[in-house]
């Protein structure tokens, strides 16, 4: 059996597969941030007890031999090893901690060209660099301690065998840390004198090393569990597709859904790509660039719903829809903080507050924007829709019918990230593994066109208004 460690901004969920790679159980938590006395970071010492508590009360937990980590990105570790516990030689910082801001002016002389690392210069602590810049600059001594700087997805791994290693889809996700075309770490590494804190590079699905003899008395794993290196969780969900399809001559797009919602393309132009509008490269398994689009398109669901006086669990159906796009009821962004194609515009909300169709607003804004990243993408092919909104199928639909000359498919079993993390522990026999998806029919809704033209003139002028 094998146990797919997941890890996302929203939720912690621990998965496990029997030996056909099928999900027998799961367990899920929230994933809060703690204030802190610091600065606002991960909650690993509660993550950690429930982990282990899920592994320890899993009347099976003897028949599972391998672990699969995989996280959100733009997070890492400071560890020293000879430190008991976790490890750490500071909290793990939020990335979404606004306070770091503090460094901007001094950080921009360091970070690389967007034509170095094709990473975009992201708000709060969304590029790495300014978060390990940050910590270096604000808590020299205890930075001085560190010995590993450890992506997310690498620092459990390293909870389970304390042995260390780097891995391309983290270092390679909007970090400012990584060249994508060198395959080699960046200049900041050199000028913030980082080298020494680097672990060797391993690939996604290699072992990282058998648990401890801590780990297998605390939990009841054999002694023999083989934990892989891991992967960031986007990355995971489009590895489905580039190890099923074989790499293919024909383009494709994956939308991978949650908290963020991430376009990753591949065989893009990365001449396409520009330091802005939340366009960047990153990095799948094997280390080749991906042209990737973002926003954060669960979190903003979520705004729009309350913002509006409603909650994402509303009911949407055709007649909400269509109720909205009769009315022409939108709103357009930023509901994010600074993230997207039009981060850091103030929204226009041309509706009732509060209103019965919050959640069919919010699905239409959701659609315009996919369709919106999928056209900043330059996007041709099929598209493959994973994760959270396939909860939506009204919201896939209209996207459908927004691309009307590219076929939409769905995944069918809603677990894209944990297949993806699974088909790398099986890599050799990936290839025969097509991923389950089923195509989505257009959702004909009457007035579509029209209203996506009216939301981009009210975009429009918005930008205009803040040049």
């Amino acid at each position: 059996m094998i146990a797919v460690i997941d890890i996302g901004k929203t939720n912690v969920k621990l998965q496990i597969a029997d030996s056909n790679n099928q999900l027998v159980t799961s367990f899920v938590r929230k994933n809060a941030v703690i204030s802190g006395k610091l600065f606002p970071h991960a909650d690993i010492t509660g993550i950690w007890s429930w982990l282990l508590d899920a592994l320890k009360n899993y009347e099976q937990v003897g028949d599972i031999t391998a672990i699969m980590t995989i996280t959100h990105g733009a997070t890492a570790a400071l560890v020293n090893p000879e430190l008991s516990g976790d490890g750490l030689v500071l909290p793990v910082l939020d990335y979404e901690y606004a306070g770091i801001s503090g460094c901007n002016d001094f950080y921009a002389g360091l970070r690389p060209d967007f034509n170095e690392t094709f990473s975009p210069d992201l708000p709060a602590g969304l590029n790495l660099g300014r978060q390990l810049y940050w910590l270096q600059q604000n808590f020299p001594r205890d930075f001085a301690k560190a010995r590993y700087i450890l992506m997310y997805a690498q620092y459990w791994g390293w909870l389970f065998t304390r042995h260390a290693a780097g891995e391309v889809t983290s270092l390679g996700c909007h970090t400012d840390l990584w060249a994508p075309e060198t395959k080699r770490y960046s200049s900041l590494i050199a000028r913030c004198e980082w080298h020494n804190l680097m672990p060797p590079i391993k690939s996604a699905w290699e072992s990282l090393g058998d648990i401890t003899a801590e780990m297998a008395s605390t939990t009841g794993l054999p002694k023999s569990c083989k934990v892989y290196v891991g992967v960031h969780d986007s990355n995971a969900s489009y590895a489905r597709y580039l190890l099923a399809l074989g790499q293919p001559t024909s383009s494709f797009t994956v939308v991978s859904t949650g908290t963020w919602c991430v376009l990753m393309q591949n065989h893009g132009d990365l001449a396409a790509l520009t330091n802005s509008r939340d366009t960047l490269a990153n990095c799948d398994i094997f280390g080749e660039p991906v042209n990737c689009a973002r926003f954060m398109g669960g979190r903003e669901y979520e705004l729009i719903c309350q913002r509006l006086g409603g909650s994402v669990g509303d009911r949407i159906d055709r007649e909400s829809i269509g109720t909205v796009l009769k009315n022409s009821w939108m709103v357009t962004p930023d509901f994010s903080g600074g993230n997207g194609p039009f981060g850091g515009l103030s929204p226009v909300i041309n509706c009732p507050q509060p209103t019965s169709v919050a959640a069919s607003v919010a699905t239409l804004y959701y659609a315009l924007m996919i369709d919106q990243r999928l056209s900043d993408l330059h996007s041709s092919g099929s598209i493959f829709i994973e994760g959270a909104i396939l909860g939506n199928p009204t919201l896939c639909q209209l996207v459908a019918q927004l691309r009307p000359d590219q076929p939409v498919y769905l995944s069918t079993d809603k677990t894209g990230t944990v297949q993806g993390g699974i088909m790398l522990t099986n890599i050799g026999e990936a290839s025969t593994l097509t991923p389950a998806a089923e195509l989505c029919q257009s959702g004909g809704f009457e007035g579509l066109n029209g209203y996506k033209m009216r939301w981009e003139a009210l975009i429009s002028a918005q930008v205009q208004a803040s040049l």
